[in-house]
């Protein structure tokens, strides 16, 4: 009879995120011995890597740091909640934010390429998903830059990480506003800073739809134009973050909200995962 109790199994699934069944596999395999038995789970799961390749991983967490001078943020996803909140999993992501942010990573490529304690993160990664068990991978990773900054990491459930992270790069003294203003972005999901921002062809593009339905809804020709130039800036209030009404205040738009506040939005990112 292998020498392992209920509670080596608890606490074997509890450090790695595995499964029951594989977890206690694993602790008959090495006769209760804990450190073999982490030693053939991911010996297992590192079989087991190229089998997941094609898996969804729509669930995960967002975190960002400064460092330098600079902020980062990561989206790090996996397949299950039940990963997502494991504390081996959340460990792997501080490892990850640590060495991208090093780095000053722009793309997921070049913190896939960064140094994480002597091997690259795309390989640490490979390593801690043949533990866990589950496809991981890091989705999207970003370096803002600026004079000041404000980060807000938002749980949409108690039982996991943060969900969704904004990081807000602006000039001027007042922290609150503008961690009000990531607030905002955490729940309106802004496309990009001002209107200025919008590339042109989307712009004529929702210029000429907007269009279209104005004359099928028997609009006269002659009010056209100030019509559609309505629609398109309702459009640019759904896209920018300065033209979009605040949500504290829907009176006032985002960018007037900075205004009187003294300060100047100057960049800004919101990952949420899975989206």
């Amino acid at each position: 009879m292998a020498n392992f109790t209920i509670a080596d199994i608890k606490t074997l699934r509890e450090q790695l995120g595995t499964g029951m069944v594989d977890t206690k596999k694993a602790l008959e395999e090495a006769d209760g011995d804990l450190e073999k038995a982490v030693e053939i789970l991911r010996l297992k799961g590192a079989k087991g890597n190229a089998k997941r390749a094609d898996r969804s991983t729509s669930e995960g967490l967002v975190a960002a740091a400064e460092v330098n001078g600079k902020v980062t943020i990561i989206e790090l996803n996996t397949e299950t909640d039940f990963v997502a909140k494991n504390e081996r999993f959340i460990a792997l992501a501080d490892k990850v934010l640590a060495a991208a942010a090093a780095v000053g990573a722009e793309t997921v490529e070049s913190a896939l390429a960064a140094d994480a304690g002597g091997q690259s993160v795309a390989d640490l990664i490979s390593g801690e998903a043949a533990i866990l068990g589950e496809k991981v991978e890091l989705r999207r990773a970003r370096t803002l830059t600026g004079d000041a900054f404000e980060i807000y990491l938002h749980k949409t459930s108690k039982d996991l990480p943060p969900q969704i992270g904004v990081v807000v790069a602006y000039s001027g003294a007042d922290a609150e506003t503008a961690r009000s203003i990531a607030q905002h972005i955490s729940f309106a999901n802004p496309t990009y800073l001002s209107r200025e921002d919008v590339p042109a062809a989307e712009v004529d593009k929702e210029r000429e739809i907007v269009t279209e339905i104005s004359r099928n809804e028997g609009k006269p020709e002659a009010a056209l134009p100030k019509i559609v130039e309505g629609r398109v800036g309702a459009f640019f209030k759904q896209v920018a973050l300065l033209d979009q009404d605040y949500a504290k205040d829907n009176k006032l738009s985002v960018g007037k909200v900075a205004e009187s506040a003294g300060i100047t939005v100057t960049d800004f990112a919101r990952f949420k995962v899975g989206a």
